[in-house]
């Protein structure tokens, strides 16, 4: 199956729900951007403020009417909120490999497993529907709790992308890459994250 830039994927479990974002999530993410500045602090472009939302989401919208990435806004069915947004992007359907990426959630909802049930429905979809064979990951190499939360779920880190990008005070930033690759989530990776959002 490809990747039909088109077609509205909606992904859930019993915990959450990512549909593609739309223009109109301007009110459901609102507070995050107004409030929790802390989110944005490691990466350049995020939708700290209410006019930066304006621009994230107009260009993530952008960037799907292009075909070059499919963002989700993430539902958490035990609060009935929306908690963030996450994104397949570095979409190359020929070698049959996409990037995971600009996560973010609510502070109170960072640490809840909302992030492992969000990369497990990600991470199947990619794999078993989209027949991916490598799925990257991608943090400033000073975020610790996202590369921490990276290899929680099974992420291999190869390797450091030197002066790669600018974080939001437009310092140059050093970023991490990550993988998990087709049949690491076959023989262990995708039994191994169940396991986790079970506990």
């Amino acid at each position: 199956m490809n990747l039909d830039f088109t077609e509205k994927y909606t992904l859930e479990n019993d915990l959450v729900l990512l549909r593609p974002l739309e223009l109109s999530d301007f009110d459901h993410l609102l507070e995050y951007a107004e409030n929790e500045p802390e989110i944005w602090a490691f990466n350049a472009g995020g939708p700290g403020g209410k006019e930066n939302l304006v621009k994230y989401l107009d260009n993530a919208i952008k960037q799907r009417d292009l075909k070059s990435e499919y963002p989700f806004i993430v539902f958490d069915k035990v609060s009935q909120k929306y908690v963030g947004s996450t994104r397949f992007y570095a979409i190359f359907l020929n070698n049959k490999t996409l990037e995971i990426g600009y996560t973010w959630y609510g502070k109170q909802y960072q640490g809840t497993g909302i992030n492992k049930n969000c990369k497990y429905l990600l991470l199947e979809f990619a794999f078993e529907q989209l027949g991916m064979e490598r799925v990257g990951f991608r943090a400033n190499s000073l975020n610790n709790r996202s590369i921490a939360a990276m290899k929680s779920i099974g992420c291999i880190e190869e390797g450091i992308l030197r002066n790669f990008s600018t974080d939001a005070q437009g310092n140059r930033m050093d970023a991490i890459v990550l993988s998990i690759i087709r049949n690491e989530w076959f023989d262990s990776v995708k039994q191994n994250l169940k396991n986790k959002i079970r506990k």
